[in-house]
C-alpha cells in the first residue's frame, strides 16, 4: 500500500510528530489522491502496526510508537536525507576501528589474508528506550576517502554512506536482508538494556554495486517493536 508507506515514512522522518492528529479521512484521501475505502485500508494497516491511533476524537499519530525502522528503511532514509536516524532518535558509536576481520567478513568482502577492515559499532535510542544496536563493516581503503568512518563523532556518523558513495565514486544498486529471531547475548543485551537470553530480532544487510560489497551491517533489535518492509511485483513472472 503505498499510501501507508508516504504516511509511514512521514512519521518516522518526524515531517509527522507524536501526538499530532491527522487530517479528517476525507480530506487526507483528497491529498493523498485515493478513494476513502483505500486511504481506510491504508489506515487500518498502520493502526495494526502501531503507528497511528483513532478515537471518536480523530486519527492521530501514537506517543511512542513501538516500531522502529528497518534496515531498509534506514539506508534509503540515509541516502534520501543524509541520516539513518528516525525523528527524535540518537546515536552513540562505540568503536570506529581498523582491524583484522573475522573469516566471514574476509569472505564477504573477498580479502586477501592480512587485510583489514573498518568496522563500526554503535547503538540507537530514544527517550529511554534503546532501538538497535549495530556493526557495519567496509573495505579498509575507505577510510582514507572518508576519514569519518575512523570517527565516533555521531554528528558526522548518521550521514556516512553517501559520503561514502560520492568518495569512491561508486553507487549501491542492490542488497539483502537475512533476519532470524534469537536471543541476545550479554553483549547485545547490555547495550539494549535487556537482560541475557532476551528475545532479540537480529539482521546482516550487505549492499553492493557491480564492483563488489560496498557495506556490510549486523544490527538487532529489542523484542516488542514493529519493523516492516514493502515490496512489489512489477517485474515478477505472469504465472503462465
Amino acid at each position: 500500500m503505498q499510501v501507508a508507506e508516504r504516511i509511514r515514512r512521514r512519521i518516522l522522518d518526524g515531517a509527522l510528530k507524536e501526538g499530532e492528529k491527522l487530517p479528517p479521512v476525507r480530506e487526507l484521501a483528497r491529498q493523498e489522491g485515493v478513494s476513502v475505502a483505500t486511504l481506510g485500508r491504508s489506515l487500518d494497516q498502520l493502526q495494526v502496526e502501531g503507528y497511528i491511533t483513532t478515537s471518536r476524537r480523530g486519527t492521530f499519530v501514537a506517543n511512542a510508537p513501538e516500531v522502529a525502522p528497518s534496515g531498509y528503511d534506514r539506508i534509503t532514509r540515509v541516502l534520501r536525507t543524509g541520516s539513518v536516524l528516525a525523528d527524535g532518535e540518537t546515536m552513540i558509536v562505540t568503536h570506529a576501528e581498523l582491524i583484522r576481520p573475522p573469516q566471514y567478513i574476509s569472505e564477504i568482502f573477498d580479502l586477501s589474508e592480512g587485510d583489514q577492515v573498518v568496522r563500526r559499532q554503535w547503538h540507537t535510542g530514544k527517550g529511554q528506550q534503546r532501538t538497535g544496536l549495530f556493526v557495519t563493516w567496509y573495505p579498509a581503503h575507505f577510510a582514507a576517502a572518508v576519514p569519518e568512518l575512523l570517527s565516533t563523532a555521531a554528528k558526522s556518523s548518521a550521514g556516512l554512506l553517501p559520503k561514502i558513495q560520492k568518495a569512491i565514486g561508486r553507487r549501491v544498486v542492490a542488497g539483502r536482508d537475512d533476519i532470524h529471531g534469537r536471543d541476545a547475548d550479554v553483549r547485545e543485551a547490555n547495550y539494549l538494556g535487556l537482560r541475557t537470553g532476551s528475545p532479540i530480532l537480529a539482521g546482516a544487510h550487505r549492499l553492493w554495486d557491480n564492483d563488489g560489497v560496498i557495506e556490510f551491517g549486523e544490527w538487532c533489535l529489542p523484542y516488542r517493536l514493529t519493523v516492516g518492509y514493502e515490496y512489489s511485483f512489477e517485474a515478477a513472472p505472469d504465472g503462465s
